[in-house]
């Protein structure tokens, strides 16, 4: 693996074999850093290397640039909030980047930000006064979206995690405010432990893992984090929250193969199934692996299909609380659900969505291998 070999060097700061540079397909190599969102930190282990191919130079200004670009709106969006008095605590990359040795190597699709609930119409005028176009604003929903042109975009969460993500950790995240933990360099800024954070973005991982899949940058995040903590974790403590979201075995097997993947190490068998099924995902997952994994959770085989089909035309009241409010408090729509969120749906042009998820649907074979063992 070409990728997992230069991201490697890039991160531990060593230069990659000139022979086996020489030998690398650079074509399919840029192709398969692009759908992992690995380009930028591919392409600084190229240049460490002596190659300068102008594709991956374009690729690495760019991640380069938007990273200094999100930081510099971000920092804007905490400062309007710091004035209004609203509390925040940036997550995910907006931490992750940080931990890499060079601005840009971990490349970044958005900032995500948990705010204060209660705040969000302040927070909507805000970001609209910042020069920022809303693209969803629901009380329904668990965040709201925000885009600036050319490429900055915003999630502030009113919550870690939807309702539909699974019991235990949308209960365990419910009381995320018990565990985070003051800024002490501004009024309003909030943050978790290192212990939390690994926990969260474990939770985070899964949650993507086992719906559509996720790639190797979730991989190589967990491997660079916990490189950088160099063992001060307190695993103890980690192991007893993870059991309680039911993701110790997970996070085990997840760790496990980042740290063998990314150190050079031989994988197990176990490890290459999931692996296959990462580099299968892709950062943002497949509509294929979304419905196996689904019906895989429903008892696989015809009647999982069956249930998946049903699941998906008959929604459960939780996610028809949250999603669609107006259905919730008149149950006499009910029965008009299913026609209204199809008619929706292709309104709102997601005809091939449907397309793709019918022909997964039909596809779908219990006895394929894809990461299957690993969806606790």
């Amino acid at each position: 693996m070409d990728v997992v070999y230069l991201a490697a060097c890039a991160v531990d700061g060593a230069r990659p074999d000139p022979a086996r540079v020489a030998r690398m397909d650079l074509k399919t190599l840029y192709q398969t850093a692009e759908r992992h969102l690995l380009t930028g930190i591919t392409a600084m282990a190229l240049e460490s290397a002596g190659v300068r191919d102008e594709a991956f130079l374009q690729a690495k200004g760019k991640a380069v640039r938007k990273v200094a670009a999100f930081d510099l709106e971000r920092a804007a969006v905490l400062a309007e909030l710091e004035k209004a008095g609203i509390w925040y605590m940036p997550l995910k990359g907006c931490i992750l980047k940080d931990c890499y040795p060079k601005l840009g190597m971990r490349q970044m699709a958005d900032n995500d930000i948990l705010c204060d609930p209660s705040r969000s119409g302040d927070i909507r005028r805000i970001m609209e006064d910042l020069g920022f176009e809303t693209e969803r604003y629901a009380q329904d929903k668990y965040n709201d979206q925000y885009k600036k042109r050319p490429v900055c975009f915003f999630e502030m969460h009113r919550a870690l995690f939807p309702a539909g993500v699974g019991d235990a950790i949308y209960r365990y995240y419910l009381n995320i405010r018990s565990k985070m933990l003051k800024d002490e360099d501004n009024g309003c800024g909030y943050h978790l432990s290192p212990e939390d954070f690994y926990v969260y973005i474990t939770a985070h991982e899964y949650k993507h893992y086992s719906k559509r899949g996720t790639g190797l940058r979730s991989l190589l995040d967990i491997y660079v984090f916990l490189r950088s903590k160099g063992g001060t974790l307190d695993r103890t403590y980690i192991a007893k929250e993870l059991d309680q979201l039911g993701l110790g075995e997970f996070e085990e097997r997840n760790r496990g193969l980042a740290m063998h993947l990314f150190g050079g190490e031989k994988l197990s068998a176990e490890e290459e199934e999931m692996l296959d099924y990462i580099l299968s995902s892709g950062t943002y997952g497949t509509i294929g692996n979304q419905v196996s994994n689904s019906i895989r959770k429903k008892g696989n085989g015809l009647a999982g299909k069956l249930r998946y089909a049903l699941s998906r035309v008959f929604l459960p009241r939780e996610l028809v609380r949250t999603a669609f409010p107006l259905f919730d408090r008149h149950p006499v729509l009910l029965p008009f659900l299913p026609a209204y969120r199809f008619v929706r749906g292709l309104k709102m042009g997601r005809g091939h969505r449907l397309r793709a998820e019918l022909k997964a649907l039909a596809k779908h074979s219990p006895d394929r291998k894809q990461g299957k063992s690993f969806l606790l």
